[in-house]
């Protein structure tokens, strides 16, 4: 413990944001660090719990109290080793992790929880800026090959686990670079894409191989990789996205949030901005509506804005949670409470309790919604209804399972009830000979922290299978 009296005497400072008017001008991330110093500071407050709390709200179960102590003490190399003993990647959760390890944290219990995000955060982009982060190849090799079918944070983290192992690894990727969501979903004024090709380089540089443009079960037959392969991990994410079936969905302006995000990241990466036959989405000068209150429609908002929408509003189907939780019913779990984003900030109606009852238009392209409140069976309330302008309708209602179509029908994995693939939390084995799963593909939609951890669990997993013993940390 640093400063046995640190929590009595500093106060919770944390990261602040460029002002709303500046930051919408561009994609650059906006998120202004703490400095050394400060960020020393905040990592004194760690109060050394006997039982921190923070272990169990973290997925990685990092070790924070450790890496507070080592911060505090100015061994900030130190501290990134402990950091990347649980995590591959902590420049992404420093980013955009919602932090749950800061929801259990003791402190939390009166609103003032250690900025253990910023820490985390500095920590690393303080190892990238001194040169600490290197490649790290493994010295024997086992000769054993191993593909991992999709390069989201699951895949990755694996990908770099069993390459460390001294396995041959392979990575195969639909789309042109790797990152998943990190690249083609979340937005770059979150996290630059800088931070994932760093890592992509760093992973070459350890012998990962990366196949780009290769979409298995389309353009090759998963039993080809099934016969040259020891071992397959599925991490290809969740990426059906939920679909609201009414009258007027066919209307030109009704997108998926997932068709219009990835299309910006491409124009900021410089890449086509679309594939195939799609159309470029855009909201300069239009209304844009946004249905569904999670992160992507977050995202979806501070884009919308940056391109210069006319107008956002944002709805939810759920009621308007509270402001602040009961902090005796819910600690240290993950409450659930009104969260207000950098996205939200800039510009956005927001309201709740709101069921869309259909589209209307003209000419073929959208123009209205026709909206009204929601009782609690999210059945319409008689006498509620309301239009909305719109010009373009956005919806980012969540993910209902990965994609069943080419890759997993052709492999015929099991799936459990909820479409995704059936592969526990131990073994992560699917109910193929030597086909692991992990991430979203497994578990179904959820968070970057989660995925990491389970890229690491299946890794463990795969390596044992393999040789018999492992000495990577679940």
């Amino acid at each position: 413990m640093g400063k046995v009296t640190g929590f009595l005497e500093i106060d919770r400072r944390d990261r602040k944001y460029l002002p709303a008017s500046d930051r919408i001008r561009n994609y650059k991330e906006f998120v202004i660090p703490l400095g050394a110093e400060a960020t020393r500071d905040q990592a004194a407050r760690c109060m050394n719990c006997g039982i921190p709390y923070c272990h169990n709200g973290c997925p990685v179960n990092n070790q924070i109290p450790d890496w507070n102590d080592l911060v505090y003490n100015d061994k900030w190399r130190e501290a990134l080793l402990n950091l990347h003993s649980t995590n591959n990647f902590p420049e992404f959760t420093g980013r955009v992790c919602p932090a749950p390890c800061e929801a259990s944290c003791t402190l939390n219990l009166e609103d003032t929880p250690v900025t253990i995000k910023s820490i985390e955060c500095a920590i690393v982009d303080k190892g990238w800026q001194e040169g600490w982060i290197k490649p790290e190849p493994a010295a024997v090799k086992t000769g054993k090959k191993i593909a991992l079918i999709g390069s989201g944070p699951a895949g990755l983290a694996a990908a770099q686990q069993l390459a460390r192992a001294g396995h041959e690894v392979h990575v195969y990727e639909r789309q042109a670079r790797a990152g998943g969501l990190l690249r083609y979903g979340i937005p770059d004024f979150k996290m630059e894409k800088s931070h994932v090709e760093r890592r992509v380089k760093q992973m070459e540089a350890e012998g990962v191989v990366f196949h780009y443009g290769v979409n298995v079960g389309i353009d090759i037959d998963p039993q080809e990789l099934l016969a040259q392969y020891d071992a397959i991990g599925l991490t290809g994410g969740a990426e059906k996205p939920r679909d609201l079936p009414i009258e007027g969905r066919d209307l030109d302006g009704v997108q998926f949030a997932m068709d219009f995000l990835p299309q910006q990241n491409r124009r900021n990466g410089g890449e086509p901005e679309t594939t195939g036959n799609a159309k470029p989405i855009l909201a300069g000068g239009k209304h844009v509506v946004v249905i569904g209150g999670g992160d992507t429609g977050s995202d979806c908002i501070g884009t919308s804005v940056r391109q210069g929408a006319l107008s956002v509003t944002q709805i939810e189907i759920m009621p308007q949670p509270p402001e602040k939780e009961n902090k005796q019913l819910t600690w240290p779990n993950w409450p659930l409470k009104l969260r207000t984003s950098s996205s939200h900030e800039e510009g956005a109606e927001r309201d709740f309790a709101i069921g869309t009852l259909k589209f209307s238009g003209e000419n073929g392209k959208v123009k209205r919604l026709h909206c009204a409140k929601v009782d609690a069976g999210f059945k319409p309330i008689p006498g509620t209804e309301f239009d909305l302008k719109a010009d373009l309708v956005l919806l980012a209602m969540g993910f209902v399972s990965p994609v069943h179509d080419g890759l997993l029908a052709s492999l015929g994995v099991k799936l459990d009830g909820r479409g995704n693939v059936e592969a526990n939390m131990l073994a992560y084995k699917t109910s193929v000979e030597k086909v692991f799963a992990a991430g979203d593909m497994r578990r179904g939609q959820s968070l970057v922290v989660w995925a990491i951890r389970e890229g690491r669990q299946m890794a463990h997993s795969i390596d044992k299978h393999l040789m018999g013993e492992t000495i990577l940390p679940r």
